[in-house]
């Protein structure tokens, strides 16, 4: 197949961030496929000359489009950031040989440079959700005016209805789809555990504990991810706070950056937690944040105290479970399900950061039941969530996506010979 990925956040494991997408690229190509992803530069200054540039990773073909995107971006100036990309996306990606588009949001804007696409070149499009719309971001806030949740609701269902297929990361997501649209066709594939990009992550753990002071052979509780408004990471600092007074040799690493950065150092600061049981260090490239995860006794995903973000399926969880590592969230929905089910970790409760602290301390600081939701999580890692599992699934939706609009067009080509031939 040639196939044309838009992801306006593509990401290489030297880069920071979650790398799906490149994980699934690259696996198309190894599987004898044409692969052209099309993104953007987020790195890029707003004034850079060369609109794209073009590079090659691990045999897919990356169109890199100079639009600037910084976490700290303000809502309106994140709305540009989507417009200037699709402007930019649109021709860029129906210029290019395609026998299918696929498509992942955030932002579901993306959407618009895809069905120009497969409709300039008459190919299905397929559309992964990452997070439900427009449920999410009213939730948080974000559309608040009756005028702009109109406008997201009917890009929503416009999108959905230009899709020849759905991709939702989590049951949650699939059955917000299907609430809203009951003809969709619509597969669950999460995010999944890059077994053998973590395969050394005990050897990196050690010695990034022997290179590091404040930790050594401390117990170790990691967030490695955004510092955003959805993220709640002031939770930790909270955390921190019973922590330091009921298991002082606990220590809480914040690795990452976001909006949100400079709130909870200062937070940290304030609660007299900052370089002392809670440590923040800038984000890393996936390559690097192994090692993290490798030291780390308790991966901690946190978001918002709110029903619509249950649905979500952070990379940090699975990149957790893929080091061998238990988990805790401190929500409830589908991730919280596993892990009462497969014990590969805990669920906190997500209004009392205090009692948090108290599980989680009294956790960390048990090797034997950390050695036991060790071993559960590489079960749930290995039986499923392992990304080449899942690659499967993704290949045959394309691939079914495809198939029919084939056969339709070899099926009109012999009407029409028949019709030729006719007297």
């Amino acid at each position: 197949m040639r196939i044309v990925y838009l992801h306006q956040y593509f990401r290489t494991p030297a880069m920071s961030g979650g790398t799906r997408s490149y994980e699934f690229a690259r696996r198309l190509v190894r599987n004898g496929h044409d692969v052209h992803v099309v993104t953007s530069d987020t790195e890029s200054s707003s004034d850079a000359r060369q609109t794209w540039r073009t590079t090659v990773e691990s045999g897919v073909v990356v169109h890199w489009a100079a639009v600037p995107y910084r976490n700290a971006m303000s809502f309106r100036e994140r709305i540009s950031a989507f417009g200037q990309f699709a402007r930019l996306a649109a021709p860029r990606a129906a210029s290019l040989e395609q026998d299918v588009v696929f498509a992942t949001s955030t932002p579901l804007t993306i959407t618009l440079p895809a069905v120009y696409s497969a409709r300039r070149r008459r190919t299905p499009m397929v559309l992964e959700v990452r997070d439900l719309w427009p449920e999410v971001p009213i939730a948080l806030g974000a559309l608040r005016s009756p005028l702009t949740r109109r406008a997201a609701t009917g890009l929503e269902g416009w999108a959905y209805r230009n899709a020849a297929h759905i991709l939702a990361l989590s049951p949650g997501m699939a059955a917000g789809v299907r609430a809203r649209h009951p003809d969709a066709a619509v597969t669950v594939i999460p995010n999944g555990c890059d077994r053998q990009l973590f395969a050394d992550a005990d050897a990196a753990g050690r010695a990034l504990r022997d290179r590091t002071p404040w930790l050594g052979d401390r117990p170790l509780i990691l967030y490695a991810g955004t510092l955003g408004f959805v993220n709640d990471v002031g939770y930790l600092v909270r955390m921190a706070a019973t922590l330091r007074r009921d298991h002082p040799d606990v220590r809480i690493a914040i690795v990452g950056q976001g909006a949100e950065t400079a709130q909870v150092r200062a937070q940290a600061a304030a609660a007299d937690v900052l370089d002392r049981n809670l440590f923040m260090i800038d984000q890393v490239p996936k390559a690097e944040v192994v090692a993290f995860f490798g030291a780390c006794d308790l991966a901690v995903s946190t978001v918002r105290d709110e029903p619509a973000l249950h649905a979500n399926s952070a990379n940090k969880v699975f990149d957790g479970w893929a080091a061998g590592r238990p988990v805790a969230v401190n929500h409830e929905g589908w991730i919280a399900d596993i892990l009462r089910r497969s014990g590969a970790g805990l669920v906190l409760p997500a209004g009392d950061p205090a009692a948090a602290a108290t599980l989680a301390g009294a956790f960390v600081s048990d090797p034997a039941r950390t050695a036991g939701a060790r071993a559960a999580a590489r079960v749930v890692a290995a039986n499923e969530f392992d990304r080449d599992l899942l690659f499967e699934r993704f290949e045959d939706v394309l691939r079914g996506a495809v198939v029919p609009r084939q056969s339709a067009r070899s099926a009109a080509g012999q009407t029409s010979q028949t019709a030729k031939n006719q007297p």
